[in-house]
């Protein structure tokens, strides 16, 4: 009996010490409004519940368990970028979608990988992100445009953070922002999506419509 009170306890234990090992954080930040020249068309953004749901989890026994919840910061993120892009954004949930006559363009993107990395050796609360996205573009039918690899990067601004978790949450809003102005500043000079556009003009008129 005694004995088997004494196993149920470690039980007990092993459970709550590998419990206090997780750490989690829900990605929260600001984005602001990039002040770009709109484009002239009518943009399909296509987010999968991968990307809306995207979690990162820690495999490597070696180092402090993380769940880092990246999806409704992202999507923040994107929904703030890319209408200051365009000049209409709708959310569609695939490139068979009945609006398909009204778009011009499709858009979605894709996380590939999400890396962090915490400098050991200084003990600080000092984080560095990268996040690598795939952008793909199509053609309202359906045809893949453009196809390419977006990274993104952050680091903690400073080593006096009070916690782990807020230095790596600001890390990871520096790297989404990051991406936000890279997507915003490379998209129209990826050659396929260039070509594209000089094939799809749209002059503006006096009244300042586009035809």
């Amino acid at each position: 009996m005694i004995n088997n009170i004494i196993k149920f306890i470690c039980f007990i234990v092993v459970i709550v010490v590998f419990t206090g090992c997780k750490s989690t954080l829900t990605v929260k930040g600001k984005f602001p409004t990039p002040v770009v020249n709109k484009m002239p068309y009518t943009l399909g953004v296509i987010y999968d519940k991968d990307f809306k749901d995207y979690q990162y989890t820690e495999q490597d026994k070696k180092r402090e368990e993380w769940e880092i919840d990246v999806g409704d910061a992202q999507l923040q993120l994107f929904n703030t970028v890319l209408p200051a892009m365009f000049t209409n954004v709708v959310k569609v949930d695939d490139l068979e979608s009945q609006q398909n006559n009204t778009i011009d363009i499709f858009f979605k993107p894709h996380v590939d990988e999400l890396q962090y990395n915490v400098p050991a050796e200084t003990k600080l609360n000092m984080f560095e992100v990268w996040i690598k996205y795939n952008m793909k573009v199509y053609d309202n039918q359906g045809q893949l445009l453009a196809d390419w690899i977006l990274t993104a990067y952050g680091k903690t601004p400073t080593a006096f953070m009070q916690t782990q978790e807020s230095a790596l949450n600001e890390a990871m809003v520096i790297a989404l922002r990051d991406a936000g102005a890279g997507l915003t500043l490379k998209f129209s000079h990826i050659p396929e999506i260039n070509n594209w556009l000089k094939k799809h003009a749209k002059k503006e008129t006096s009244n300042g419509e586009f035809k």
